[in-house]
């Protein structure tokens, strides 16, 4: 029996062990797309007026409207996750699957807004799935992270994209439009009045199918 036992016991600790290994090979699948220091990797497409700049370990964008786009990519399957504030009365948008020089409406679109006068706040997917109840606070850093993924479901090709922000999952939004195939990561400047901050941006690219 002390031997079946103790069998029992190393075979958990081995299990332990791999499912503590897979964790740390998770995390480091996870890149940053942001240095802390520069605008390396990132360009704005916009109003020459428009100002993005590293303050403080974080980009900041300030003035009027323009997109500061990741120039790596594309991405079509992924986690990203973004460390975000926003001013209050402020409006911004995180943007994936976008052109590497959009417009306001190319891509896909998580807004950024606590107490803007547009009612669709933070946790938004825009024009797809929204959110009106104001789930941060303005001037307060939060955490949004957006898995995308093309699935099937019941037969129907479609692009599965769920929502997450400060670690709840608000829901996964099934596309089966599949409006957009892939693309790049975008920020929105809106306009003179909003000013937003990211100091945090990573992704882990995905496999292409579900396991």
């Amino acid at each position: 029996m002390r031997s079946v036992l103790t069998s029992f016991f190393f075979a958990a600790v081995a299990l332990t062990a791999s499912l503590c290994l897979g964790e740390v090979k998770a995390q480091d699948d996870w890149v940053s797309l942001f240095d802390g220091s520069t605008l390396e990797g990132w360009e704005k497409v916009g109003k020459d007026k428009s100002v993005w700049e590293v303050k403080d370990g974080a980009i900041c964008g300030s003035g009027p409207a323009s997109m500061l786009v990741c120039t790596k990519g594309p991405y079509k399957n992924f986690r990203y996750l973004a460390e975000i504030k926003i001013n209050n009365h402020g409006n911004s948008g995180l943007y994936f699957r976008t052109t590497g020089k959009p417009g306001f409406a190319d891509g896909y679109e998580a807004q950024i807004d606590s107490t803007h006068l547009d009612p669709i706040r933070t946790g938004s997917l825009y024009g797809m799935c929204h959110v009106y109840k104001r789930l941060v606070e303005p001037d307060q850093w939060f955490t949004y992270e957006i898995a995308v993924r093309d699935d099937v479901w019941r037969g129907k090709p479609m692009t599965r994209i769920k929502i997450t922000v400060n670690g709840d999952e608000l829901y996964e939004y099934l596309d089966f439009a599949q409006t957009f195939k892939e693309g790049h990561f975008a920020f929105q400047q809106h306009d003179p009045g909003s000013k937003v901050c990211i100091r945090k941006i990573e992704v882990a690219e995905l496999p292409s199918k579900a396991p």
